[in-house]
């Protein structure tokens, strides 16, 4: 597995080895001894799978108790992935990094606790599948605001985004609540 580097260094894109033939192809995409020895000694307790259509936005969501560091990759399609640092100790705090997942390239990103995650999808369609290490708990998700000027995020959309009420809802960087 190849790690590439992203301007907050505990976001972290993953190129996994592919072996192919005629037949197709075969990779690991998770291998806790082979990602303990990246860095991530994660233990994940449950998956979630996700397709969307084009110009779809989902996020920037986060769990303010019950933090979830998420490992993330494309089955289908092509999105545009964020994470934004929400911790205030660190040197990256109200920063953001984004990247192109696809199917076609099967980069995975992990995204650490203690950052809010969200995807826009750039083809006709995606299939978006993630690990989490803790439970989804609806009394603690929280959303940030997809456009907050403050943020600055660069979207890829043509057009306007279709979110959810939750998402369109999303509260500013200023008034979120963030991680010590």
């Amino acid at each position: 597995m190849k790690v590439i580097p992203t301007a907050i260094p505990e976001v972290l894109l993953i190129e996994p080895k592919v072996f192919g033939d005629e037949r197709g192809f075969f990779f690991e995409s998770w291998n806790k001894r082979s990602f303990a020895g990246l860095g991530i000694d994660a233990d994940f307790v449950q998956d979630n799978h996700s397709k969307s259509q084009k110009n779809v936005l989902r996020g920037l969501h986060y769990q303010i108790e019950h933090a979830q560091g998420k490992l993330i990759r494309v089955t289908a399609g092509a999105v545009y992935d964020v994470a934004v640092d929400l911790r205030r100790s660190s040197p990256t705090f109200g920063q953001w990094v984004g990247f192109r997942l696809s199917a076609e390239d099967r980069r995975m990103a992990w995204i650490p606790p203690g950052f809010a995650h969200g995807f826009c999808v750039t083809s006709d369609s995606a299939e978006f599948l993630y690990k989490t290490t803790d439970y989804w708990s609806p009394a603690h998700e929280r959303t940030l605001l997809w456009n907050d000027p403050q943020l600055g995020i660069s979207w890829p959309l043509t057009g306007e985004p279709l979110l959810a009420a939750k998402d369109a809802a999303g509260l500013p960087f200023g008034q979120a609540e963030t991680f010590a």
